[in-house]
């Protein structure tokens, strides 16, 4: 089968314009075949202010009113899709920016309700590898807003790390996908105060002993869970590492079944 890089890229790296234009020249460089999932809540929050709407977040996770699904669906499907999309396009890379709806591509349950209500936030139930393989074996590049749809004519905002993996599972059936993971850090951290203390290598036994002894914690734990489902699911590999070490995949934690 042919490789296909998966890039997952946080918010703040794509919303400011010199880590957005390093990001896309490194991306653009990636051989053979490539998608990219990005996020953008930061925007998000800085229009929400400007719009007068309050942003409510829980452990992390944005409450969706109705309010505030419009705002997500303008920054994230609009402004930053689209400047991405033209980026790319400036370095010769035939992008198409998509959401979750677009194809059908992503198909979500509404979140159900339990100690907190999120409104219209969605959890991935399918999808469709198939239509995404379409347009990259026509050399099309997918840019994925973290946006879902639920059938039912609602769009969903819906985390985009689980966007990433539930996408890089749905194509492992027809390439054999990279699922790389971009964010501020080199990687894995045994110190999270100390960049040099990357772990570069790490399986799902050695991933339990930190997460028990608490060296892995946060934010990272449900990014890791994501990766090593990615990876039980068929995906080849999975690399967490700095936005900068795009040009050299070499770097970064190597996530092993």
């Amino acid at each position: 089968m042919d490789k296909l890089t998966i890039v997952k890229v946080g918010g703040k790296i794509v919303e400011e314009p010199d880590t957005l234009s390093a990001l896309l020249k490194d991306f653009s460089m990636i051989e053979g075949a490539k998608l990219l999932v990005h996020g953008g809540g930061r925007s998000a929050t800085r229009f929400a202010a400007r719009l007068g709407v309050e942003t409510k977040m829980v452990d992390g996770r944005r409450i969706t009113d109705d309010a505030m699904l419009e705002i997500v669906t303008m920054v994230y499907g609009g402004l930053v899709n689209k400047r991405i999309v033209a980026g790319l396009q400036a370095l010769g890379i035939n992008a198409l920016g998509m959401t979750g709806a677009d194809m059908n591509i992503l198909l979500s349950d509404i979140r159900p309700v339990k100690t907190v209500d999120y409104g219209w936030v969605g959890d991935v139930r399918e999808a469709d590898g198939q239509a995404l393989a379409k347009l990259i074996n026509e050399n099309v590049v997918p840019v994925i807003a973290p946006l879902t749809h639920d059938g039912k004519g609602h769009i969903l905002n819906t985390n985009a790390d689980t966007m990433a993996g539930e996408t890089s599972k749905a194509l492992a059936k027809l390439f054999d996908v990279c699922l790389v993971f971009c964010f501020e850090k080199e990687g894995v951290l045994r110190d999270e105060n100390d960049d040099a203390s990357v772990i570069a290598s790490l399986n799902s036994e050695e991933y339990a002993q930190l997460r028990e002894d608490g060296t892995v914690n946060g934010g990272m734990i449900p990014k890791l869970d994501n990766a090593f489902a990615t990876l039980k699911a068929g995906v080849k590999e999975v690399i967490i590492t700095k936005a900068g070490n795009l040009s050299n995949l070499t770097k970064g934690t190597h996530l092993k079944a």
